[in-house]
């Protein structure tokens, strides 16, 4: 009788594993030939921020199994009617999806998805998709700024160092922050580091200068040169060449950069980077049109989905400790432990904020829409997945604010 069954169980487990590769093969099959996916960037791998696209959709195609004539590559597309005419194009060319990754690319995608209601669209960083109610039109973004607060403990803790040994007081701990525009998105990303710095290094302040471009080299290097030359004695970015990180390799001041390490052209400066892996979100709206299954409307991850990540360290810059900081700090970030725009960790002229209506529906008058402090704290990226937060905090300067 002993024998009977032991037979059966192992026939049992013969079946079962069978069953899984099967079902693991059917998978990987399931993706039909026919199948294609087409991306529209803003400019191309010399931009950090359009090369880490580049690199997460080249890995999730590859992890899923599609071949080269599947994947559909679009590099250096305005936000202009450019990006309608190229999504069009990818519609044309037989693509059950359309993915671009610019925010201005958004109207030129709404007018696509309305256009070709077989292909789904999705955009990042984009804030109209939970209003348009079109069904094959998609945001979707990242939990960012939690990276960026990290970022900016790392910061913090590299100004504490500089203040021991004597190199700055605490009230010379100002740090420089180049930014894009104005813009909601860069609002949440320099204050969120902020917030990070100001966590471990109280006496921390900031002054930002903004280029009015996603992606100039020589205005992000001349805004880093003015930061510099303003006594700033720590520089990061939201924008999207190497030239604020040059700037700072040439003046030897540390630096904290954005959308992948810098490393090796900045070893003497560069300390960490916090970036959007952007390959959970392809992976997850492939295998959701494979599946017949429906795209979020918005969609956010973070940490715990892989899509907020930061960069290996550099132990020859980095303060001691700060690996260990990080490590601590986002294990806190993930059980919620922490909020990154706690009320209490921050004023507004000179007051603490209790309440505060954001822009989360956009609409033409960009009004006022949403209560977005609860529980103590602003909740970002949770009525939709691009960034409302706009506020001015104390602490922080607008050199320029035209853009």
């Amino acid at each position: 009788m002993k024998r009977i069954l032991s037979f059966l169980l192992v026939a049992v487990m013969l079946v079962a594993t069978v069953g899984m590769l099967t079902a693991c093969s059917n998978e990987k099959a399931s993706i039909s030939s026919d199948f294609k996916i087409g991306f529209i960037f803003l400019h191309d791998e010399n931009s950090t921020y359009d090369k880490n696209f580049l690199v997460a959709a080249e890995e999730a195609t590859a992890e899923l199994g599609l071949k080269p004539e599947q994947v559909i590559f679009k590099t250096n597309i305005p936000e202009g009617n450019e990006c309608y005419e190229a999504a069009a194009d990818l519609a044309d060319q037989g693509c059950n999806i359309v993915f671009a990754n610019s925010f201005g690319h958004e109207p030129y995608m709404l007018k696509a998805a309305k256009e070709f209601p077989d292909v789904q669209f999705c955009h990042a960083t984009g804030t109209t998709a939970h209003t348009e109610n079109v069904p094959n039109f998609h945001n979707a973004f990242a939990s960012i700024y939690e990276g960026r607060y990290l970022a900016g403990i790392a910061a913090g803790m590299k100004l504490n160092e500089m203040i021991e040994s004597g190199k700055i007081t605490a009230e010379q701990a100002k740090m420089g922050y180049v930014g894009a525009y104005t813009y909601a998105e860069v609002v949440s990303g320099y204050t969120s580091f902020y917030l990070g710095a100001k966590s471990v290094c109280p006496s921390v302040t900031m002054e930002v200068q903004f280029t009015g471009s996603w992606y100039d080299e020589a205005l992000e290097k001349e805004a880093a040169t003015k930061l510099l030359s303003n006594n700033c004695v720590l520089i990061s970015q939201h924008a999207d060449s190497m030239g604020a990180p040059t700037a700072c390799e040439n003046a030897g001041v540390p630096n904290v950069s954005y959308n992948g390490s810098t490393q090796s052209a900045c070893p003497n400066t560069f300390i960490v980077s916090s970036r959007i892996d952007w390959a959970p979100y392809f992976k997850y709206i492939i295998n959701s049109v494979v599946k017949g299954e429906e795209i979020a409307t918005d969609w956010c991850e973070g940490f715990e989905a892989g899509s907020v990540k930061l960069t290996d360290i550099n132990e020859a810059v980095a303060a001691e400790g700060t690996k260990e900081a990080l490590e601590a700090a986002k294990a806190k970030l993930i059980a919620k432990e922490i909020h990154v725009f706690d009320v209490n960790n921050f004023t507004v002229e000179g007051k603490k904020l209790d309440s505060y209506k954001a822009d989360v529906d956009t609409d033409a008058a960009y009004e006022k829409d949403t209560e977005a402090i609860a529980d103590g704290y602003f909740h970002e990226s949770e009525y939709r997945s691009a960034p409302y937060f706009d506020i001015n905090i104390d602490g922080i300067t607008l050199l320029n604010s035209a853009f």
